[in-house]
């Protein structure tokens, strides 16, 4: 299947009724993302978690309260696809596991989402969020530390889409943001002047 023979809202009603992974998803399938050609701004995260399996609404849990936060946005342009597109590594939640909930699903991302990347010309910014995230897009190994300590490589004045490695912003990251207050006391500034930017232009 070509990304080219399919209008947008042909291959959103193409994601929305996958059923690929179902027999490995115990709360079955319910793809979450959200999609505009138009979006300026790329959320890149891991998966869905179960709250928000159950509503729908990406990000609709205490880690989007904080990842807003990060940003500097309300809901009302978070929420907004033709201002930002929400396109996790697995677009339905996996399941838990004994540490927390399981990894995306590999079968998503090569089938569906390099064909929504494909159709978002106007990105001037992506946040890459959590390991799977950055080992697709950034194509680097190393620890989430590591990757997000090394921010301003990626996010460089004129580089376009600027780029912003981060960790998860799960209340289950609260150790690691402690350990490393950098990531609140210098990155997330850069982060919201560059979104608040990014909103004003338009």
């Amino acid at each position: 299947m070509k990304s080219e023979t399919l209008t947008d809202a042909q291959l959103i009603a193409r994601i929305k009724a996958c059923d690929l992974c179902l027999p490995h998803l115990p709360d079955g399938v319910r793809p979450v993302f959200q999609f505009d050609p138009c979006a300026r701004i790329l959320v890149a995260a891991q998966a869905p978690g179960r709250r928000v399996h159950e509503t729908g609404i990406p990000f609709n849990d205490p880690s989007g309260e904080r990842l807003r936060e990060w940003m500097g946005i309300g809901a009302e342009i978070f929420y907004d696809p033709k201002q930002l597109a929400i396109l996790p590594m697995g677009f339905c939640f996996p399941g838990t596991g004994k540490s927390g909930d399981l990894p995306p699903r590999k079968e998503c991302a090569p089938q569906w989402r390099q064909q929504l990347l494909d159709r978002l010309p106007n990105l001037q910014l992506i946040l890459v969020i959590g390991q799977y995230a950055q080992a697709w897009h950034l194509q680097e190994k190393g620890s989430v530390t590591e990757i997000v300590s090394r921010w301003r490589d990626y996010c460089s004045q004129g580089q376009s889409p600027a780029v912003f490695p981060m960790p998860h912003p799960s209340p289950r990251n609260n150790i690691w943001l402690k350990r490393n207050p950098w990531f609140e006391a210098e990155l997330v500034p850069e982060l919201q002047k560059r979104v608040r930017e990014i909103v004003a232009s338009g």
